[in-house]
């Protein structure tokens, strides 16, 4: 089974102190530590763990710049077989179209059987697997938390869903899954592994080379633009019951009762 995966170089949340410049045009990403997006990682594990049971390959792809090879080889250091770079000057300034356009460019110049993203890279909004599916006219489905191979035509799906709930599904092959973290424990990447990679040679793909008309893709291409950057204004603060757990509950209790809460 030939699998591409669509992972994303983005700032360490864990290692960095985000902070919005002061005219609101982006966060401050100077000395910024950067990692490969969580979500994405977990598709990564899920997609060497299928290479292995089924047989085939693992394709890591990703938009960015030449810094962003750091993460395809990181990606290569836990299991991948192949990297490939999507960069050029052209493609800064992407909306979420422009970038599943551009992984549409490069999904059609392979032949894969299944792409899996994660469930949210791009700033949060969750929309580059759906719209990579849709401009592929491929079956999508998002929230993964389980995946089972039936054959080479199909495969069983798990979702979450709404209040906590989950829901099975038989999708045709190929498809376009974004993988939901928790569906299973990405392995360790040890210096052994990074150093195997270290030299291994990982193309970079431009327009041209996609076949991709820079004036679709970029701040030309933007159909969605970024306003602002904020942080929203404090509210009041929170308040924090001391004592013990059972003078925390009768705090609790009485709050309550003071607010109509409890009768």
């Amino acid at each position: 089974m030939e699998i591409l995966v669509c992972v994303k170089r983005v700032p360490d949340t864990a290692e960095n102190e985000i902070e919005v410049k002061s005219d609101g045009t982006d966060i401050e990403r100077d000395d910024l530590v950067y990692s490969v997006n969580e979500w994405d990682n977990y598709a990564v594990e899920e997609a060497i763990q299928i290479r292995d049971k089924v047989g085939g390959s693992v394709t890591v792809v990703t938009v960015g710049d030449e810094e962003s090879e750091e993460v395809l080889r990181r990606e290569m250091a836990m299991g991948a077989d192949n990297g490939v770079l999507l960069s050029d000057s052209a493609f800064e300034g992407s909306d979420g179209k422009a970038i599943a356009s551009i992984l549409k460019a490069q999904a059609e110049a392979g032949n894969y059987d299944l792409i899996l993203c994660g469930a949210q890279a791009d700033d949060g909004a969750g929309q580059v697997g759906g719209m990579l599916a849709a401009m592929l006219d491929w079956p999508y489905a998002s929230l993964v938390n389980h995946i089972e191979i039936i054959d080479d035509k199909k495969v069983k799906v798990g979702r979450e869903i709404e209040g906590g709930n989950q829901e099975l599904n038989e999708i045709e092959l190929p498809c376009v899954l974004s993988i939901q973290t928790g569906i299973n424990e990405p392995r360790y990447v040890g210096i052994r592994g990074i150093r195997k990679v270290a030299s291994v040679d990982i193309p970079v793909k431009g327009a041209s080379d996609l076949g991709i008309d820079p004036a679709t893709v970029g701040e030309a291409g933007a159909k969605v633009k970024r306003l602002d950057y904020f942080v929203p204004e404090l509210g009041e603060g929170a308040e924090i019951l001391e004592g013990s757990m059972e003078e925390k509950i009768e705090k609790l209790i009485e709050m309550l009762k003071a607010k109509g809460g409890l009768k």
